[in-house]
């Protein structure tokens, strides 16, 4: 089996710069940073959310927010894929990328101003107008850590990636609890999205600058046509994974899409916390493997192992906690987002299940292919929540689980085809993930069937329920000797403490 975290390590045969640091260790430093920068958003969220705005206020920006997210398509210009696959770059394909990426800036953020007025319309909410302006200014900036962090991608500098995610989301944080504090309704959201975009760019450029200037237009035909096909992939995508607000927000109301964006975000956030910013370390790690020659199903194996064996107990536990953790963080008030995080967050097992379903077909050549499997995807995801709409955001939310039924269906086929990964060892892993996940449940389950129902438990008994949940997995992956131990463990390893205590430990033997 191909191990990519010791390979990479090495300079590769194409000429590409070497790495800073192993597989594992750029996992931990992207993971510490998604970790720190969801614990300061999801403690914003839950202070402005109890303390500040009501649910509808939220679905106003949420409606604001869908709307720039359906243009941002447009905004990276699939920039980060083409310099992170690139197998060797020159300032002048640096320059060139720069020019792109703040070329299409200007476009985006005037696509979005446009859209404002007719948004306001539609949804006869003048605020809308406002708040869309404020969040289209936010996307001049964005280019400015386009290029840089795909650059500190392709050398695995993940340090890097963390001080600039770090540093954003505190500033979107204190930004949107000051402005909220003082009484800007939605409008505290949009200026804290303003904050993250003009930070994250001033520390990606002072830590890797790649200025636009002076404009470098010449031998743009590689980057258009893969930037094209790359836009065209993210615009198919968006269609569906970021429309759910408009279509909810349309037929119910703002009350909810307030509900149903909370319970969204919540699951999305709680996923990236478990396993979202390893696939940002992923994307090189594969395409180094890819300019090896060497196969892909392997190593693409043990990602299913890791994903599946952390994500899936994490959104089970969720979906049975819902109603505990919402009332617990948000209040009564939202106490209506709780049936539907529990479904979504069911949802999320699913989608986790085929991990880089779109970084490996275009690492492998296969954009045109991936296009059309992206349209059957997204005409499936509208459909479904149109119709699930019709029952209300319940219905909406439950449209997520027969979306993600036919999500798997669908790629499971085109990635095996393109991968060649051993599929009976696949569904080995699922299964052993499916009993690991099991056993973290127990603990949970039986507190609500013999001490206190989910309407009743308290903050000290959840966590009590849930921190045995954790030790009873951990004990089913040692068990099971489940195929991501040693990937988890050598993960482990790279924590400072634990890294520190092995140095200490060596010495005194």
């Amino acid at each position: 089996m191909s191990d990519p975290s010791r390979s990479l390590t090495d300079l590769d045969d194409g000429g590409r710069e070497p790495a800073t640091m192993t597989v594992r260790g750029a996992a931990v430093w992207a993971m510490g940073g998604q970790y720190l920068s969801f614990a300061i958003q999801f403690v914003t969220s839950v202070i402005i959310s109890r303390l500040f705005l009501s649910p509808a206020e939220v679905g106003l920006f949420s409606i604001a927010m869908a709307a720039a997210l359906l243009a941002s398509v447009l905004q990276d210009f699939g920039l980060s894929r083409y310099i992170s696959g690139l197998p060797r770059i020159d300032k002048a394909e640096i320059a060139r990328c720069s020019s792109v990426a703040h070329a299409f800036s200007l476009f985006v953020a005037g696509l979005i101003a446009a859209a404002a007025w007719p948004m306001a319309q539609t949804y006869h909410q003048p605020d809308l107008l406002p708040i869309m302006l404020i969040i289209a200014s936010s996307y001049l900036f964005i280019p400015f850590a386009v290029v840089p962090m795909a650059l500190l991608g392709r050398t695995m500098s993940f340090k890097n990636h963390f001080t600039i995610n770090v540093g954003a989301a505190l500033a979107q944080g204190a930004v949107s609890l000051a402005c909220a504090a003082a009484g800007f309704s939605a409008f505290a959201l949009a200026w804290g999205t303003l904050a993250f975009g003009i930070t994250r760019g001033v520390i990606a450029q002072f830590l890797r600058p790649a200025f636009p200037w002076p404009l470098s237009l010449r031998g743009l035909g590689p980057i258009v046509s893969t930037g094209s096909r790359l836009t065209t992939l993210y615009a198919v995508g968006a269609a569906g994974s970021r429309s759910p607000d408009l279509i909810v927000g349309k037929a119910l109301g703002l009350l909810a899409v307030g509900l149903y964006s909370r319970a969204a975000s919540l699951a999305d956030q709680f996923r990236m916390l478990i396993a979202g910013a390893i696939g940002s370390v992923f994307y090189p790690a594969f395409a180094r493997i890819r300019d090896r020659g060497e196969p892909m199903g392997p190593a693409y194996l043990r990602v299913c192992a890791g994903y599946s064996a952390v994500v899936w107990p994490g959104m089970a536990g969720l979906a049975l906690a819902a109603e505990p953790v919402v009332r617990i963080l948000y209040g009564e008030a939202w106490i209506g987002v709780a049936p539907l995080l529990a479904m979504i967050a069911l949802s999320e097992i699913l989608l986790v299940s085929l991990p880089l379903h779109t970084d490996l077909p275009i690492l492998a050549g296969k954009l045109n292919q991936l296009i059309r499997v992206n349209m059957l995807d997204t005409i499936l995801a509208v459909t479904l929540l149109i119709f699930g709409s019709r029952w209300g955001v319940e219905g909406a939310a439950a449209s997520r689980l027969v979306y993600a039924c036919g999500w798997l269906l669908l790629y499971a086929r085109f990635l095996h085809r393109l991968i060649a990964f051993d599929l009976r060892a696949l569904i080995g892993i699922y299964m052993r993930s499916a009993l690991a996940t099991l056993a973290a449940l127990v603990p949970l389950a039986l507190t609500y069937i013999f001490l206190v129902s989910p309407s009743e438990i308290g903050f000290f008994t959840l966590a009590m329920a849930s921190g045995a949940g954790v030790v009873l997995w951990l004990l089913a992956l040692f068990a099971l000797k489940h195929p991501a131990l040693d990937d988890l463990v050598g993960m482990a390893a790279h924590l400072p403490l634990i890294g520190r205590f092995r140095l200490i430990a060596k010495f005194a033997r």
